[in-house]
């Protein structure tokens, strides 16, 4: 397998191209949207060139990890001659549907369609291809190029042939693959949003500060960063629609978000790449926190 086609260029999407461009892969990086295809290339120069400098590779490993990627426009051009295609598109599951349904008619019908969804069902989305045998969930951590975890999902049909591919696959990337079955939320998040998801009520009920509560677990219990600085960085609409997967696939009220979550979203604080969460990005401010205003 050489050519791995990526569907979106945001955070995730460019992660994903950078880490198999800079082990030999030819890439191919698709997006409707040429400005972020633009702005996915220069941030993957930018973290090559990281690399570089913490001699991690050399400056000529980096000109060649950036020759292997090629961008596209149109989804068609993009997986024409793709062996394995990895669909980094926003967490929503009507565009994931919908994007599947165009890669089962496009990619070559040998090629493995593979989702870095991080919560949606991986047998639901299988169910609209003529090849639910061949999508699986290959979830990779952000940031993409220093997580070392990419969880491989299982969906109801995918096969062991095409789990073994993948799982192979992740390791050629110097990642440790994780193979989980198809359930809400999988491994990680259904285990960290329920986590950060009590951090955001334990705010809203006064039982602290968002310093005071990122400060407990980072210091209480070696987290290298606190739950809402944490879900300012994954973004809280992402952390949002995650704990509604999880809540409407298991019917269970402790999956709720947290009405302060709910409101944040709704007004558009989404974190970090908003300018505001549960902290502000804008100003730089550590010490002023945006969401202390909110508490119940």
């Amino acid at each position: 397998m050489r050519i791995i086609a990526v569907i979106g260029a945001g955070t995730m999407g460019n992660g994903i191209a950078h880490v198999f461009a800079l082990k030999g892969y030819e890439v191919r990086l698709i997006d409707i949207h040429r400005e972020q295809l633009d702005r996915a290339l220069a941030t993957i120069s930018r973290n090559l060139d990281r690399q570089v400098e913490k001699k991690l590779i050399t400056a000529k490993e980096k000109e060649a990890a950036l020759s292997r990627i090629q961008t596209a426009t149109e989804l068609t051009d993009g997986v024409r001659n793709a062996d394995v295609v990895i669909e980094a598109a926003t967490e929503n599951l009507e565009v994931k549907l919908q994007l599947f349904r165009q890669l089962d008619q496009a990619a070559p019908a040998s090629c493995l369609l593979a989702t870095n969804t991080s919560s949606i069902s991986i047998t639901q989305i299988a169910a609209v291809t003529q090849r639910p045998d061949r999508v699986i969930g290959m979830h990779f951590m952000n940031p993409v190029p220093v997580m070392k975890l990419v969880e491989v999902i299982r969906g109801y049909a995918t096969s062991e042939t095409t789990t073994k591919t993948i799982m192979e696959l992740s390791r050629q990337l110097d990642k440790v693959p994780v193979e989980v079955n198809d359930y809400p939320g999988f491994v990680a998040n259904r285990i960290l949003m329920p986590m950060i998801n009590e951090a955001i009520y334990a705010l809203y009920e006064g039982v602290a500060g968002v310093e005071e509560i990122d400060t407990v677990m980072k210091l209480g219990t070696a987290h290298p960063m606190g739950p809402l600085e944490l879900a300012d960085f994954i973004g809280l609409d992402v952390c949002l629609a995650i704990l509604r997967v999880m809540h409407e696939g298991f019917g269970n009220p402790k999956y709720a978000p947290c009405p302060l979550l709910v409101n944040m979203v709704t007004a558009g604080h989404l974190g970090k790449k908003s300018g505001q969460g549960f902290y502000n990005y804008e100003t730089l401010a550590k010490g002023l926190f945006v969401a202390d205003r909110f508490r119940k």
